[in-house]
């Protein structure tokens, strides 16, 4: 039975996650895909970097959750060893060789943390709403720092994500990341503490790429995020009012590009495969 509306009542707030507003704006046909077709077509193979990158984020997680005691630089090594995933990657010789990598950039990122500094979370899920949308996302660390203008706590929340990838990164990585400054927003709200540096430490490299946002640059992010969840919205109701599979491309169109040969759906995106080759599961990886 279809449900009666009320004229003038509020439209249903859209829920969603910094991942997938931006699986709409890289390519409506793979946003589709993930969310919306059921089942979802099957992926491909799994990447290798993506499999380093997760043990490292265990890790440092898992590090922090030790008794203050244990965490030593070779307990993160440890961590990673033990938690190494072993998928994606050429042969057992590749995973050993990243694996070892790995183990050296935690055990040296740690070697620069103090163990007694507790983050105020570690692997925190947040979330928070506007008459729009509920935005929820999960944040790597939460720390609380000294600041001179911080009031009269003398300290900021500032939010962490780790960064495992050989891309160089710059300050401007930091600025202009939507998922970043909701989750600023979303921790501050939490905390009820005004939340506006937010940090990417690449591991590789060892830099901290930091930004400080405003109130007016968190809101223009925000209102961002609405726009393109407005645009999902829309979406997605027509995909549940039976849209037919033969208009699927009117709504939910290909963005053809380099980037899709690292496409999940690749196999199933015929401008996709036509666009660029297919990379193989360990091309994500830094050169040795």
């Amino acid at each position: 039975m279809e449900q009666l509306g009320f004229e003038g009542m509020p439209r249903r707030l859209y829920p969603c996650t910094p991942t997938r507003l931006s699986a709409w704006l890289d390519c409506p046909r793979r946003y589709r895909m993930s969310y919306l077709d059921r089942p979802p077509p099957p992926k491909g193979p799994p990447w290798a970097h993506n499999s380093l990158g997760a043990s490292i984020h265990n890790a440092l997680a898992g590090w922090w959750r030790l008794p203050l005691a244990q965490r030593t630089v070779a307990a993160a090594g440890t961590l990673v060893d033990r938690g190494w995933i072993d998928e994606g990657f050429a042969d057992e010789t590749q995973s050993v060789r990243h694996r070892e990598r790995a183990i050296a950039m935690v055990e040296g990122y740690v070697a620069g943390l103090d163990p007694a500094d507790e983050p105020l979370g570690v692997e925190r899920t947040v979330a928070t709403r506007t008459d729009k949308i509920a935005v929820s996302g999960r944040i790597d660390r939460l720390d609380a720092r000294p600041a001179e203008t911080a009031g009269p706590t003398g300290t900021e929340v500032v939010v962490v994500d780790y960064k495992t990838g050989r891309h160089l990164l710059t300050a401007d990585d930091a600025r202009s990341s939507m998922a970043l400054a909701l989750y600023a927003l979303a921790a501050g709200r939490a905390l009820r503490r005004p939340t506006h540096r937010v940090e990417l430490h690449h591991l590789p490299t060892g830099e901290v790429l930091a930004w400080s946002h405003t109130d007016e640059s968190l809101a223009r992010h925000l209102r961002r995020a609405e726009d393109i969840a407005a645009e999902c919205a829309v979406a997605d109701e027509r995909m549940r009012d039976g849209l037919p599979a033969d208009s699927y491309d009117e709504v939910f169109p290909p963005r053809p590009g380099p980037s899709c040969g690292w496409c999940d759906y690749r196999r199933h995106c015929p401008e996709g495969a036509a666009s660029a080759s297919p990379r193989r599961p360990w091309d994500g990886l830094s050169a040795d």
